[in-house]
């Protein structure tokens, strides 16, 4: 199964960004999209930016997620 993670943009340095996911920060490759700047919300895939998602869809799947890791057998 491949799963992308909504994360949040906060700088942009050439074809990378820094991103972070819940207050963790990680870099990611923008190659794949076009006009990404700060503040926006890009789906993070394998290290990859693979598409622009609305920061109301980004905290809907974010919870759905932590609600699904919650709710799991441990």
């Amino acid at each position: 199964m491949c799963l992308a993670i909504p994360a949040k943009v906060i700088s942009v340095e050439g074809a990378s960004a820094l991103v972070t996911i819940e207050d963790v920060e990680y870099r990611a490759s923008i190659l794949l999209l076009d006009d990404v700047k700060p503040g926006d919300y890009v789906m993070l895939h394998a290290g990859f930016a693979i598409e622009k998602v609305d920061p109301e869809e980004a905290a809907e799947t974010l919870r759905l997620l932590n609600e699904i890791a919650n709710n799991s057998p441990h």
